[in-house]
């Protein structure tokens, strides 16, 4: 196929026939200036956290161009994961714990490398000779920038990719090529006054819109941060024990979101709404087989015990004491902490205090 622009309408049919549900095309270059510019100020700061990759390679990741000099088009993809319920619900029952919406269900490095690992071998038997490379979070990629730029979506006052079309839920990944494909228009910004997303955040993690201070956020404490959460940040957290998708639930422009086509991030019941007693008492071994083929399983057990007992300690549930108890002499002095914390919290909370004086029957 020699037409590029009856290639490029045979790879959007085709691109839906794996799964994906949007696509669009830009030039490696195309990101919006302020991009970059955003991303060195961001790191300056220190918002990155402990989040070292981030200020590594910045000058790729600020010109995408420079990843790879002989991409002349970068195929950028979105694949919606919508939920079926309103993933805030749960936070109001708090001897249960919160997952974010993407983790319920199948790691989707897996299911997108995946896809576009199938699209990529198509175009290449479409135009022989034409290399390709495919990224989804594993390289210094600045999806987000390029998503607007191939007329994906825009990024929203909360930093994340919104759509016209999908919504705040979806995935992006992208393939660059060497074939010079016709280009898409950029996305321009919708999300007008509204600030829904800023007011919403737990913690006020964004210092203004469209900033974003990583260490103060939600999903940063509970994946990527490794030590003890500041004492301060904790009974923010309620009981969200991994991730958070609150800025991503009030978004307006969810009313077009559309629930996952893939069967594989619809949410496992047993990741609905488990209730934290249960995941307290894992050990190594069942924390590992229930989130077998899941994001959260990188965070490792600790991590994952140091925010299921900040959960505890924030859900004035006093049946929760003694579980919190069993962790006090734990070898990783982070889940201690964790545990010293939620027994404290649960003795203080007025739901103790109310059963210590009620008479014995």
């Amino acid at each position: 196929m020699t037409d590029p622009a009856a290639l490029k309408a045979a790879l959007i049919a085709r691109a839906r026939e794996e799964g994906f549900d949007d696509i669009g095309i830009t030039a490696p270059d195309a990101i919006v200036p302020e991009a970059g510019e955003r991303l060195r100020e961001f790191v300056a700061r220190g918002w990155h956290g402990e989040m070292r990759w981030m200020a590594e390679r910045m000058h790729w990741r600020g010109n995408p161009a420079a990843l790879w000099p002989e991409a002349r088009s970068v195929i950028m993809l979105a694949e919606s994961y919508g939920p079926d319920e309103d993933p805030r619900a749960i936070l109001a029952r708090k001897d249960r714990g919160a997952i974010s919406v993407y983790a319920r269900g199948r790691d989707y490095h897996d299911v997108v490398k995946k896809r576009l690992k199938r699209l990529g071998r198509w175009l290449i038997a479409q135009a022989p000779g034409t290399e390709i490379k495919v990224f989804v979070d594993t390289a210094p990629v600045m999806e987000k920038p390029l998503g607007e730029a191939a007329g994906i979506g825009w990024q929203g006052k909360h930093t994340n990719l919104v759509s016209r079309r999908l919504g705040s839920w979806f995935f992006l990944g992208a393939i660059f090529t060497t074939l010079d494909l016709p280009k898409d228009p950029p996305e321009s910004d919708h999300c007008g006054t509204c600030r829904r997303c800023l007011d919403i955040c737990p913690t006020g993690a964004f210092p203004a819109p469209r900033q974003l201070d990583a260490r103060r956020c939600i999903s940063y404490l509970t994946i990527e941060h490794a030590g003890p959460v500041p004492e301060a940040l904790r009974p923010a957290l309620g009981n969200r024990i991994y991730g958070c998708d609150d800025c991503l639930a009030v978004c307006p422009w969810n009313k077009f979101a559309m629930r996952a086509r893939e069967s594989r991030y619809h949410a496992r019941e047993a990741l609905r709404a488990p209730k934290l007693a249960d995941l307290a008492r894992l050990d190594d071994a069942a924390f590992r087989a229930l989130f077998s083929k899941s994001p959260i399983k990188r965070i490792g057990i600790n991590r994952f015990l140091r925010n299921v007992l900040y959960a505890i300690g924030n859900s004035d549930e006093r049946e929760l004491l003694e579980v919190a108890h069993e962790h006090l002499d734990h070898p990783d002095p982070v889940v201690t902490d964790a545990a010293r914390w939620a027994v404290a919290r649960l003795k203080a909370s007025p739901t103790h205090t109310l059963a210590r004086e009620e008479p014995e029957a």
